[in-house]
């Protein structure tokens, strides 16, 4: 594991561990109710862009990558989905398991996820943007976009921007149009953006939908 990698999962293992379930994963600057609102906006955008296509007999395949300590992935699960999630925390999916909720939970990097079987919507929700080496982010789009059904779609979340914008130590926003270079040729296409609308927040949800 290169230098860089080993200092972001340490910064994510100790923020995991000393951070309750909401800060852990959410805006440090927000109180306790504030990231409940966070939370419960972002999954309520989520379960409006995934739509009511789930039922028990053709549950969707639902991949929560990066998913922290779960929440999440368990919002998903309680909506009838059949969620697997990984982080590479492992002190978030120590916490996530405790949790229980149904979603199965796996210990590894974006790069490095293998599965079986292909899902119908995989979810990258406030991660990719702490991905501060270009290759490592460019790895991981490609492994995340490799998991994708045709007709299925890949939801990342970022800001709808043009340029490179850094803010703090562990934050790289990049530009759209970086996204679709790298995914597009892939055999998604850039369908939608869904911005938060949360206070001053400018991520939102990018939709890729697999088209070939």
């Amino acid at each position: 594991m290169t230098d860089h990698r080993t200092r972001s999962h340490r910064y994510w293992d100790t923020r995991h561990r000393e951070r309750d379930d909401l800060a852990s994963g959410g805006h440090i600057g927000l109180d306790r109710p504030g990231n409940e609102i966070f939370y419960a906006q972002r999954l309520g955008a989520l379960l409006t862009l995934i739509g009511d296509l789930s039922s028990p007999e053709a549950p969707l395949f639902v991949l929560d990558a990066g998913c922290g300590k779960g929440h999440f992935a368990r919002g998903l699960a309680r909506c009838g989905h059949c969620v697997d999630a990984f982080d590479a925390s492992p002190e978030a999916i120590a916490q996530a398991r405790t949790e229980g909720g149904g979603p199965r939970y796996t210990v590894t990097a974006l790069t490095d996820f293998r599965s079986p079987w292909p899902y119908d919507l995989v979810l990258c929700v406030d991660v990719l943007f702490h991905v501060l080496d270009d290759a490592e982010w460019a790895a991981a789009l490609r492994n995340l976009a490799s998991l994708v059904r045709v007709t299925g779609r890949l939801i990342l979340t970022d800001e709808d921007t043009t340029g490179r914008t850094a803010r703090g130590t562990y934050i790289l926003h990049r530009p759209t149009a970086a996204y679709r270079r790298e995914i597009e040729p892939l055999g998604l296409t850039h369908t939608r953006f869904q911005p938060y609308g949360f206070r001053e927040n400018l991520v939102g949800f990018h939709v890729f939908t697999r088209t070939r």
